[in-house]
């Protein structure tokens, strides 16, 4: 095999802006690429690696002899390149690096790869992103649909346990598979948004993909880069935008990924008091290294141009914002004024988002911040991180803590409910009921619920409802739509059976006419992170468990009345004010007999009369069902 004369895609200007942490666009220029050389085919390969004292490339066209094929250094860059004539598409291939500072040896997966063995076996795989995308409409549409004051409805899932294959080994579905199957499901039940648990290449799929070692390279385990387009693409023809979870606050340890790449604390600081994460047992990336943000933001930007994504889902923010954070005094150096934050992960972090935004600003970012940071979802010029929502932990919290007491407790405990409105608008938030809450014997959200079998299923329609009825988009991870009564586990199916029972079937009866509900009437969503879009009627009614509240949208024409009573005893004759007169359609009621409810009701709507309370010119004479929520719409 001969090599074509000396090849680069690597200009000066690269090279300038990789070392100075400007060069954002890294997977054009680093990893392995198909190219032709003087009518010659071949791969050209690049790799960071400046504490090398040789770097040859290995793989099965040359037997993975580590003498075959040395990379020549690009100048000072650190950057290692070769071109190799006749390696084509499927190749595999490492990177044997030799530390110019210790006996140091190791062969490294390629941290640009494109695509990568499936685990455990670790090579990189020379491929490309050709994809005939048909997705245009959907993108036309974005720069609208992704606003804030749009409806935002996140259906969570894991790839590898949505559904499996039982007469097949209990095997994964591919993602080619996967394509028609969730687009049908998530477009019957009305979600706007997927969020996939990381699909980046990890070696433990234990990890859920959290533990990455190919940032750049989708988990072969469903198929290849292209299957992964078709399955973003099929969702986006379909009207339905596409969340990636996306992990920088930490890497996996494995000798194969970056983790002491040359020898050296390439990726990684090389203290561990500020380098490696107690909790994860993994590497902490050096937020103040201008190659590892040029790395990062690169793959943040990478996501979004080759894969179309909508939005990036930021994991584990708080850890990367404190020095201290899971470590005990000592176990943490202070920043050079003496405090817990981390001044370079802060910093890193806006300038994330602010290109992010200047290159994509019809996509958001998602923060899984879980502390009182202040501004993480407000502009960076006005000193905020520059995130465009954030995860509401504390309402998460708060109110699963709230469904969990039995209903005769609950008068002593209205404040669970109530306390959110206080800071609901410092932030742009997203109520989270995600994975986290239903694994390491947590139980599911069913199982969470106070009661019986019955008061579980109202109990959980109930929190649905509630949490629709409050300001801030939505989130439900897999399996909560109908009520799975086991914990996930990311080695099983979802219980799909589960739906041949009506409890089960209505809650996901209730979870699609919530959604359309929410989609359907601005009230519901167009104010979202705005305190004029929000109004309590009565938050006091603690000893009845009754809060009552008012959603209003960008015009009155609508209003939006949520009633909500949390005891299994149903109330007769209770009077709310409201604003104004007219016919209030009783547009959902969670206690109805389509939803495996009682069936106590309002018989379609209530006329106002002009009768003060609660502040109010007007008022509702109403029945309160049992354990539940009630959707009235007054339209003009």
């Amino acid at each position: 095999m001969s090599d074509a004369p000396p090849f680069s895609l690597l200009t000066a200007h690269d090279s300038y802006l990789f070392n100075e942490g400007s060069h954002f666009r890294l997977y054009d220029k680093l990893g392995a690429r198909l190219v032709t050389v003087d009518g010659v085919s071949g791969g050209y390969f690049a790799v960071w690696a400046p504490n090398a004292e040789r770097v040859s490339l290995i793989g099965d066209f040359n037997g993975w002899n580590q003498a075959s094929h040395p990379l020549q250094p690009k100048g000072q860059t650190g950057i290692w390149e070769i071109f190799v004539a006749g390696v084509g598409k499927g190749a595999l291939y490492k990177f044997h690096i030799e530390s110019r500072f210790n006996l140091y040896r190791a062969d490294k997966a390629d941290p640009f790869a494109l695509f990568n063995e499936i685990p455990p076996k670790s090579a990189s795989i020379v491929w490309d992103l050709d994809y005939a995308w048909q997705d245009r409409d959907w993108l036309a549409s974005r720069p609208r649909k992704n606003r804030l004051d749009q409806p935002m409805a996140i259906y969570e899932m894991h790839l590898g346990s949505w559904r499996r294959v039982a007469g097949e080994g209990n095997r994964s579905l591919s993602y080619r598979e996967l394509a028609p199957q969730l687009a049908d499901h998530i477009e019957r039940l009305g979600y706007t948004h997927v969020e996939l648990l990381p699909v980046m290449d990890h070696p433990f799929f234990g990890s859920w993909g959290y533990q990455i070692t190919g940032y750049f390279a989708p988990s072969g385990n469903f198929g290849t880069p292209q299957d992964l387009m078709f399955l973003i693409d099929t969702l986006h023809q379909r009207g339905i935008g596409v969340i990636l979870d996306w992990v920088p606050s930490h890497f996996p340890s494995d000798e194969h990924g970056l983790g002491y790449f040359d020898g050296t604390h390439l990726f990684e600081h090389a203290d561990p008091r500020q380098g490696f994460h107690p909790d994860w047992n993994s590497y902490i990336f050096n937020y103040g290294r201008n190659e590892v943000q040029s790395f990062l933001i690169s793959n943040a930007l990478f996501w979004l141009d080759k894969y179309h994504i909508d939005c990036l889902r930021v994991d584990a923010v708080a850890s990367m914002l404190y020095l201290d954070y899971a470590r005990k005094p000592g176990e943490w150096i202070p920043n050079r004024y003496g405090g817990r934050e981390n001044l370079e992960a802060i910093e890193f972090l806006r300038r994330l988002n602010h290109v992010i935004y200047e290159n994509h600003p019809d996509t958001q970012t998602i923060a899984e911040e879980s502390t009182d940071w202040p501004m993480v979802s407000k502009p960076t010029h006005l000193g905020g991180l520059g995130f465009g929502l954030k995860w509401d932990m504390g309402w998460m919290h708060d109110t699963l803590e709230y469904f969990h007491k039995n209903p005769v407790h609950r008068r002593f405990h209205q404040n669970n409910l109530t306390f959110r409105m206080i800071y609901a608008f410092h932030e742009n938030f997203v109520l989270p009921l995600s994975h986290d809450e239903s694994v390491y014997g947590k139980g599911s959200l069913i199982e969470k619920m106070a009661g019986d079998d019955w008061q579980k299923f109202a109990n959980l329609r109930a929190l649905y409802g509630y949490m629709y009825a409050q300001p801030g988009k939505k989130l439900l991870f897999m399996g909560g739509e109908f009520a799975q009564r086991r914990e996930w586990a990311h080695d099983s199916s979802l219980d799909w059976d589960l739906l041949d029972y009506p409890a089960h079937a209505g809650v996901l009866a209730w979870l699609r006419d919530l959604n359309q509900l929410y989609r359907k009437e601005p009230a519901l969503h167009e104010l979202d992170c705005e305190p004029a879009g929000f109004e309590w009627i009565d938050c006091d009614d603690a000893e009845s468990s009754v809060v009552s509240l008012l959603r209003k949208g960008k015009s009155t024409a609508n209003l939006v009345l949520a009633l909500c009573n949390f005891t299994p005893v149903p109330r007769y004759g209770y009077r709310l004010g409201v604003p104004r007169g007219g016919f209030w359609r009783e547009a959902l009621n969670s206690d109805a007999l389509e939803y495996s409810g009682s069936g106590v009701g309002n018989l379609g709507g209530v006329d106002a009369e002009a009768q003060p309370e609660h502040g109010r010119p007007f008022s509702l004479l109403l029945t309160l069902p049992p354990l539940s929520v009630s959707f009235f719409v007054n339209q003009l």
